[in-house]
């Protein structure tokens, strides 16, 4: 087993005997086999598409494909032996509309690439393969850097571009950008700068994917505006949905009206409640239970009610509770039952089962709905207040939270900021402080809830929009980004601030392990790319 995608490897270098995440060796093998087969079926996505043959069902597969091998997503091995099988039918099925059109298919070794008949052989196919691909580092380890860089960055754009495609919002550049990354995976004649312009390429497309799915959610959903959001609980059964896919939620949404059910959102779904045609068309949508997704384990146990997994952030979970837990989309995990968005019947079952809550409680409120609109909408004031010197600085403090020691940096960082700065968040990062009481600056609150991780387009438009209106780049702003990551989406965001050009992005609690020195020193001269270092210093040079 070899796997660097996350940040939380073992040793913070590279989990060799079993995920850090849970991940079985196995599953990993299986993992590998199918974005092996997705490189042969993406070259022959190439050639059909060439011949105006539409392949829009192989470009949606592609994408969520790529999104199940996303850390913390599927861990199931039979998933996997589907997934495998369903990718050699549709290369097959284009190779017989290639030869339709009285063309010759362009074969390869990885396009005629078969799958074993039994199990424990697509394991081994899978282990053989990794360290096929592994063993391209002894050539050149930076340029092996890089192409992780590329692979595992456009497994995060894969999952923005999915989460697109379920809300009709699609782009063929976009698909022939990723099938042409895949089917030039194993490329020997790019030189490093190549590989990393094809790097800046990937935060290209993430921008344009988090893009489309910005214009999905806001014409299906509504512009989010700033929401109250209880974290109390109120008497009744319930269910908790957690993940990202505010789709699915609506689907749950709508299936629980009228039973009785309180549907409660956890980690990034969140931002949910500032979307209007969520929250006001469904007052069952009641509140936001618990916080991040590594405290989940003890949060489900003491859940009493169902629960649904939309998206990545599912942790292996525990005998006491794997029976009310079920699986949405591309997710997965041995033991859990799967259901359709169209048909959750068996989560009502188990929720209407499940005590529920027995007693109101009260926890408090946050506000989320902090968006590019409703921020830009009072874009005036804030820029007044700049002026005016009462905001002296914004700090964009967001991203992926953790297990790992270490990320008390961001609550620290943003317990210390002065009282004359502004916090936007967004990504699950945010619930080391999102309950802190910042206060504001002239009706402008201190800590603004920007959303989802995938809302970076959001914090993106926001700054470019304060540039403009001062009339200097984004990089002249009194703005700082400090991020956190854990997995591939954080690594496709920060592949599009560097194609942005924006510079000082500081990152942590640790650089990517994939990344080697060479890399990590081409980044920073190029970018000023920078590890956190203290809350303390971080402060003094960001606003000195």
């Amino acid at each position: 087993m070899f796997c660097n995608q996350c940040e939380q490897t073992t040793r913070g270098d590279v989990c060799h005997q079993w995920g850090a995440c849970g991940k079985s060796p196995e599953v990993d093998a299986l993992q590998d086999l199918l974005v092996h087969c997705l490189r042969g079926l993406s070259q022959v996505a190439l050639q059909a598409k060439s011949l105006g043959i539409a392949t829009r069902d192989t470009d949606e597969f592609t994408c969520e494909m790529l999104f199940s091998t996303l850390t913390n997503v599927n861990f199931s091995p039979d998933d996997f032996v589907g997934f495998i099988n369903h990718a050699i039918a549709l290369r097959a099925s284009l190779k017989l509309q290639v030869q339709a059109t009285g063309n010759a298919v362009v074969e390869s070794a990885i396009n005629t690439f078969q799958p074993a008949s039994t199990l424990q052989a697509r394991i081994q196919q899978g282990k053989d393969l990794e360290f096929e691909f592994i063993s391209q580092s002894g050539k050149n380890v930076d340029i092996f850097s890089l192409k992780l860089t590329v692979l595992y960055g456009l497994k995060g754009v894969a999952a923005y571009a999915f989460h697109a495609t379920e809300l009709d919002q699609h782009d063929e550049d976009l698909y022939v950008f990723f099938h042409e990354v895949l089917a030039g995976l194993d490329a020997q004649d790019k030189s490093l700068q190549e590989w990393v312009n094809l790097a800046l390429q990937v935060g290209q497309m993430n921008l344009k994917a988090m893009e489309l799915l910005d214009a999905g959610n806001t014409t299906t959903f509504g512009h989010p505006t700033p929401t109250l959001v209880n974290l109390g609980t109120t008497v009744g059964k319930a269910i908790l949905v957690s993940g990202h896919d505010l789709l699915h939620l609506k689907a749950i949404l709508e299936q629980t009206a009228g039973t009785g059910i309180q549907v409660y959102t956890h980690g990034e779904l969140l931002p949910a409640h500032g979307y209007p045609l969520l929250k006001q068309t469904y007052p069952h949508l009641y509140g936001h239970y618990g916080t991040a997704w590594q405290n989940q384990t003890h949060e489900f146990e003491k859940f009493p009610g169902a629960i649904v997994m939309t998206t990545n952030c599912l942790m292996p979970p525990h005998e006491s509770y794997k029976d009310k837990v079920f699986t949405l989309g591309p997710v997965g995990y041995p033991g859990l039952q799967h259901v359709s968005i169209h048909d959750i019947s068996l989560v009502i079952q188990k929720a209407l089962e499940l005590p529920g809550f027995t007693e109101e409680s009260t926890r408090g409120a946050v506000t989320t709905g902090f968006a590019r609109n409703a921020v830009l909408g009072v874009a005036d004031t804030v820029i007044d207040a700049v002026k005016q010197g009462k905001i002296r600085h914004f700090f964009l403090v967001g991203g992926c939270d953790g297990a790992k020691p270490g990320r008390n940096y961001y609550t620290d960082l943003v317990e210390q900021t002065p009282d004359d700065c502004v916090v936007l968040t967004l990504g699950c990062g945010k619930f080391r402080f999102f309950d802190k009481n910042l206060g504001d600056i002239g009706g402008i609150p201190r800590l603004l809830d920007v959303g989802q991780c995938n809302d970076a387009y959001s914090a993106i438009q926001i700054a470019v929009a304060l540039a403009d209106a001062f009339g200097i780049g984004v990089n002249q702003l009194p703005l700082s980004m400090v991020l956190s990551w854990y997995e591939q989406k954080a690594i496709a965001v920060l592949l599009t601030l560097l194609h942005l050009g924006i510079q000082n992005v500081r990152i942590g609690p640790t650089l990517p392990a994939f990344l080697t020195p060479n890399v990590v020193k081409l980044l920073s001269e190029n970018f000023n790319l920078k590890l956190i270092t203290t809350p303390e210093q971080d402060l003094a040079a960001c606003l000195g």
